[in-house]
């Protein structure tokens, strides 16, 4: 998949919002339920992934039930900024409750990710932001999906927007480089709609403890100028890192 214009995500949004999820396997090396399934809409198929709130898996530092929540809020802080780098991706009512479902996107098999997590990538960079603004606690190799017309997409986003810091990933590369101006406009243009414009819609995702806590964090970005340091009081890279 090429990279979406927005009227395309729109569209995208529109059906998987309100065409027939059925459910056709399972990815099951997921910790939590992960559902491949279909979701048709008019003239079409789309093919998804479905995550139910039923089948996640309790967490000792994340609150029951919330997780995709948490999905679908980065997808929105992604879609907000422009970036699109999360699948199109909706909560909504399916065949085991109400759940998270995110467009299905091929990756491209040619890309040895084993290699490719590790590049100075510009695709990869704008991922690292985004983790800084969500406070992503689980960036795996295999959560990143670049496509053969060279778009990158992450997905698997619940654990994110925690109160405490908890960044987690393997994209370290540029730790304490300075940002870009751009940068720097996307993480004031983040603290603005998350602080402010878009506060509500947050706050219904979020508690307000994590949506405080993620303002801070982007102010501190925005003060120290610069992606930041792994944190010696949690483990940087999240395990295993695939």
């Amino acid at each position: 998949m090429s990279f979406l214009g927005a009227q395309e995500i729109e569209e995208y949004l529109r059906d998987l919002s309100h065409g027939e999820i059925s459910v056709t396997g399972r990815l099951v090396d997921a910790s939590n339920a992960t559902l491949y399934a279909s979701c048709e809409v008019k003239e079409r198929t789309l093919i998804c992934i479905y995550k139910p709130i039923a089948g996640e898996r309790p967490l000792w530092d994340f609150p029951d039930g919330t997780l995709a929540n948490r999905e679908y809020l980065t997808f929105l802080v992604s879609h907000w900024l422009g970036l699109h780098l999360v699948p199109p991706t909706v909560l909504r009512d399916g065949p085991y409750g109400t759940g998270m479902v995110q467009l299905w996107i091929d990756i491209d098999e040619s890309v040895d990710l084993m290699e490719f997590f590790k590049e100075d990538h510009a695709e990869l960079r704008k991922i690292a932001l985004l983790d800084l603004i969500t406070n992503n606690t689980d960036r795996k190799i295999g959560h990143l999906i670049p496509t053969s017309e060279g778009a990158v997409y992450g997905c698997d986003h619940g654990v994110t927007f925690h109160a405490e810091d908890k960044l987690r990933t393997v994209l370290w590369q540029w730790a304490k480089q300075p940002f870009s101006p751009a940068e720097l406009e996307l993480l004031q243009l983040a603290r603005m709609l998350i602080a402010t414009e878009k506060r509500d819609v947050v706050l219904g995702l979020i508690e307000e403890e994590e949506l405080d806590a993620t303002v801070d964090r982007i102010d501190r970005a925005l003060t120290e100028k610069c992606f930041p340091e792994p944190n010696p009081d949690w483990p940087a890279v999240p395990w295993p890192p695939f």
